[in-house]
């Protein structure tokens, strides 16, 4: 059976733990809300009546692609443009090729930005892995003008970040979405943990001062994971209601 990820590839040890697909959850969750596109993703009412719940599903997609057999992961990039395919008509205009290439270039970024925070520094051979992975997702899709290798891509994404990012109303309210479904600590925690991933320009459309409270816990919690209390951790500081989703983000293939 073919895989659509080598079962040792880096990219599965990055999707294979809830708390680095947590930190990819926050860095995403941050950069959409400046994106021009967003209000595609108000159009249908889904994201600001449940920006959590919507946020989960892209990272679920995306981590159902990762583990997949070729075929199967196949069907979910096919199912993920033809859900897309069916707004656009809904709304009777298109999503920008872009917009598209925004959400492949945040899960590329944040992939490498989370596991390098929690575990250590990739070579230029795992991040051309990430990279490639990904590639061949936003291919699927049918993604138009996608570099060919990650050397290439990082000058696209930094003119990405210049060109498709603004601080707007939407911005505003999303975060307010999320204090309101987080809850005062839960969401200081996650405004705190997007200081640690997102890019200086994302930061900076933000507000974000340049220093997170979480710094000086990262390395305390990643001891915490050795003496197996990371559980007990996330299940303090993450809703209940995603609780079952997140344990299942550790379960291994």
């Amino acid at each position: 059976m073919s895989l659509f990820v080598e079962k040792d590839s880096i990219v599965r040890k990055i999707w294979g733990k809830s708390d680095t697909v947590l930190f990819i959850f926050a860095g995403a969750a941050a950069e959409f809300a400046l994106n021009k596109a967003v209000d595609w993703l108000y159009f249908t009412g889904k994201l600001p009546s449940d920006p959590l719940g919507r946020l989960f599903s892209t990272v679920g997609y995306a981590r159902k692609i990762v583990f997949a057999p070729t075929d199967q992961a196949h069907a979910a990039i096919d199912m993920m443009r033809h859900i897309h395919t069916n707004v656009e008509q809904s709304r009777g205009a298109s999503i920008p090729d872009w917009a598209y290439r925004d959400v492949l270039f945040m899960l590329i970024h944040y992939s490498i930005a989370a596991y390098e925070l929690l575990e250590k520094q990739l070579s230029p051979e795992e991040k051309e892995e990430v990279y490639n992975v990904f590639y061949r997702v936003g291919t699927r899709m049918g993604l138009q003008s996608l570099p060919s290798s990650y050397i290439e891509w990082i000058p696209v994404r930094q003119q990405h970040l210049t060109d498709d990012l603004q601080r707007s109303l939407y911005t505003a309210d999303l975060f307010l979405q999320y204090k309101k479904h987080l809850g005062t600590l839960r969401y200081k925690v996650l405004v705190e943990g997007q200081k640690l991933v997102v890019p200086a320009s994302v930061k900076e459309l933000l507000h974000f001062n340049g220093f997170s409270l979480l710094s000086p816990i990262v390395p305390l919690y990643k001891y915490s994971r050795l003496v197996k209390l990371d559980r007990v951790v996330k299940s303090i500081l993450l809703p209940s209601a995603y609780k079952s989703q997140i344990q299942e983000l550790d379960i291994k293939d």
